[in-house]
């Protein structure tokens, strides 16, 4: 059987190589592409330096009081409860330090997700003059702190929006929306 798949290359014969022609050059681009020039344009790149993002709207420039208050009145309007939580800015971020890790096996951990409450959350809200002010006071309170306005739906039991709505004076590791990528 084995004799019966032999392969003998004698039998074979190759013209010697006379002439090698080369594929037509094409113009070349000054870039490397995978769609048009005009879609490649609008691809960027994130800037990882002081370039640091909370939760929800974080792509925005800072919200304004009216529009935090339509975030309430949406809140409110699909029965969730507002609440306001509030950090230092060494404990804001997620970080080595700021966390206790249980051997990196915990059902539903999350780092550093838990901030200080702002009151009680504000069960009764009506709408958002109401938690503005309250913004208002814990900003004076505790001026060197962020505040995040957070709603948690009772039903299901479980927080379903968060948002930044003050960022200390001088805080210096985030950009501004038109320097966050190159």
């Amino acid at each position: 059987m084995a004799s019966a798949l032999a392969f003998s290359t004698a039998s074979v014969r190759v013209a010697p190589m006379t002439k090698v022609n080369a594929a037509p050059a094409k113009a070349r681009t000054a870039f490397v592409s995978n769609a048009t020039i005009k879609k490649t344009t609008a691809f960027q790149v994130w800037t990882p330096l002081n370039n640091k993002f909370f939760e929800t709207f974080s792509f925005l420039p800072p919200l304004s009081d009216g529009e935090v208050s339509r975030q309430v009145d949406y809140m409110v309007r699909n029965g969730f409860t507002p609440c306001l939580e509030f950090s230092q800015p060494e404990n804001a971020y997620v970080a080595n330090d700021t966390c206790i890790r249980l051997m990196g096996a915990s059902s539903g951990y999350q780092d550093n997700r838990y901030w200080p409450m702002w009151k009680l959350p504000m069960f009764g809200c009506t709408d958002g003059a109401q938690v503005i002010k309250e913004i208002q006071a814990c900003t004076k309170a505790f001026p060197g702190a962020y505040i995040r306005l957070v709603a948690f739906d009772a039903s299901r039991q479980v927080q379903v929006a968060g948002f930044l709505v003050h960022r200390p004076e001088g805080a210096k590791e985030f950009r501004a929306p038109n320097e966050r990528s190159v």
